[in-house]
């Protein structure tokens, strides 16, 4: 019985028990709160509904968890309930009960754990967004791997998402990339405002390749510019794939300007008197939003501010389906919460469609030195450096298993280390290990069998519940934004597992007869894999069988 299960089974119980006693069940909370005790001495789970729900219908809560004990005690899937302190009470599955868990793992299979929090919701996720105007730094890698896991995420709580990476293919930056080329292409050195690093001169080489005359041409910024710059995004497409981050969507910034959106945007907000006019430049009203100060929109000089685009762009998102729309967005960005959820209001929609996540910075770190400088980028450590230093999945599970709220250090050394002291490579190996464990059953003939009642060992306990916790860390992740919890969760698995095969022997030893608990635990042992190859999944981080 999973934690859901039981809130439902202590709710439903709650009810039968009030109702008979005339109270009121209505005071119950809509989603009774399963919690794992610290003190596994404690029980399974434990629960404060009687706490949550006494005084609302006029009793003690001791008394009303003494009347929930004796009832749910009398339920098949409960073993003992106690009452604790003021109120709270301890319960204890049934044998039987736990061993629910494993076959409900084993029934869905890769499912295991997909909820439908989110059905019905189109999410667009929008997240890297680098500017394509130099390789993926590690900011950008962070995202690729947070944003792709957050994705999954998302999907596997019933989300219909799209992936979305906005092109920034408009404004000053891509005018001193393309000067930065040309100056590549004459063997001069990089303008002082514009980008220097290897990967220039291969793009200024390229160009020229193409367009041998592209120095000499009458629109030679033009012809550097629609050579360069896809170049330059085609290389940040292909380490995107490369590190098992693909989007839906490559949206060009440019577009907006082309088409008239970001015009017809401005248009309907002055209309709406939501911008108004002084010193010269047309300004959004934002502070009646909620923004900290009201932002310009429309420059003295006539031409649009970046808002202008962010603000077209959300009017096209919106305009596309999407009912919640969330940025992801670096960490000298943290002013665009309070701009684009006032872009939303201002237009008339709704704030609550806007979501924006700020990501912190990312170093890192090499025999306990920081790494500053990357072979191509110059100034950099682009996502390629740290590919081809610890691999993809070390480098997308290290980026994963920390909140984006806080800055990260990444060690090198440690990624690269085959130990337990490597995060990634523990998890990993735990699944390897279950996969070595049904190789070998397969061998010598053994095959899991359903007597789970048999599982009744502390540490075959934790395993269970641990396994059984898989489908609220995926829903709180989901809800959270938060795909870190499925890393953390992973770990605490894997050293559940661990001491879980310490003390109990699963396959026989020699001549020793197969009994009905080998055949059980090893029914646990394939649902731990499953977990374990759903969790690493959804992190976008591969399930080795062997290692």
């Amino acid at each position: 019985m999973t934690p859901a299960a039981l809130a439902e089974l202590v709710r439903a119980t709650a009810v039968d028990v009030l109702s008979a006693r005339g109270l009121d069940p209505a005071a119950l909370p809509t989603a009774v709160t399963i919690e794992r005790p610290r003190n596994p001495e404690h029980g399974d789970y434990a629960t404060n509904v009687a706490l949550q729900t006494a005084k609302k219908v006029g009793v003690t809560p001791r008394d009303l968890a003494a009347w929930l004990a004796e009832a749910l005690t009398s339920t098949d899937a409960i073993s003992t309930v106690e009452v604790a302190g003021p109120g709270f009470l301890n319960l204890r599955l049934a044998a039987d009960a736990q061993g629910a868990i494993v076959r409900d793992v084993l029934a869905a299979g890769a499912d295991y754990g997909r909820g439908d929090q989110l059905a019905g919701r189109r999410i667009n996720l929008e997240f890297v967004s680098a500017n394509p105007t130099g390789p993926i730094h590690l900011g950008g890698t962070r995202w690729a791997a947070v944003g792709d896991a957050l994705g999954r995420v998302l999907a596997f709580n019933g989300g219909e998402v799209t992936r979305e990476y906005y092109f920034n293919d408009a404004g000053a930056q891509i005018d001193r990339f393309v000067r930065s080329l040309i100056a590549a292409a004459k063997g001069e050195p990089a303008p002082e405002d514009g980008y220097a690093g290897g990967y220039i001169s291969d793009i200024a080489a390229e160009v020229l390749r193409q367009e041998p005359s592209a120095l000499t041409a009458e629109d030679s910024a033009e012809v550097f510019r629609r050579i360069g710059v896809n170049l330059m995004f085609e290389e940040i497409k292909k380490d995107l794939h490369e590190f098992g981050t693909d989007f839906d969507v490559f949206f060009h910034e440019d577009s907006l300007h082309r088409s008239g959106a970001v015009t017809k945007a401005v248009d309907q907000l002055k209309s709406s008197g939501a911008l108004y006019f002084d010193n010269g430049a047309w300004w959004l009203r934002s502070t009646e939003f909620g923004d900290d100060k009201d932002r310009v929109v429309i420059k003295s000089d006539g031409d649009p501010a970046y808002i202008a685009g962010d603000i077209a762009y959300l009017v096209d998102k919106r305009s596309r389906g999407f009912d919640l729309c969330i940025y992801m967005l670096g960490a000298d960005h943290h002013g665009y919460i309070g701009r684009l959820k006032a872009a939303a209001s201002a237009l008339g929609d709704d704030p609550d469609s806007v979501e924006v996540l700020i990501g912190q910075m990312v170093n890192l770190v090499s025999d306990g030195k920081p790494v500053r400088m990357s072979k191509r980028a110059g100034t950099v450590i682009t996502m390629q450096d740290l590919v081809e230093a610890v691999g993809v999945d070390a480098a997308r599970y290290a980026m994963t298993r920390s909140s984006v709220d806080s800055t990260l250090d990444i060690d090198l050394d440690l990624l690269r280390k085959r130990s337990n002291d490597n995060p990634v490579f523990y998890v990993q190996y735990a699944h390897a290990r279950l996969s070595s464990l049904l190789r070998n059953a397969a061998d010598l003939g053994v095959t899991p069998g359903d007597a789970l009642d048999e599982l009744t060992h502390e540490r075959e306990g934790d395993l269970i519940r641990t396994i059984g916790e898989f489908p609220r860390v995926i829903a709180t992740a989901g809800e959270l934004r938060e795909p870190h919890r499925v890393a953390r969760y992973l770990e605490e698995l894997a050293g559940t597992y661990h001491r879980f095969y310490e003390a109990c022997r699963v396959l026989p030893r020699g001549d020793e007869e197969t009994t009905e608990l080998h055949r059980a635990r090893l029914q646990l042992v394939a649902a731990t894999r499953q977990v374990l190859a759903n969790g690493l999944a959804l992190l976008g981080v591969t399930a080795p069988e062997r290692m």
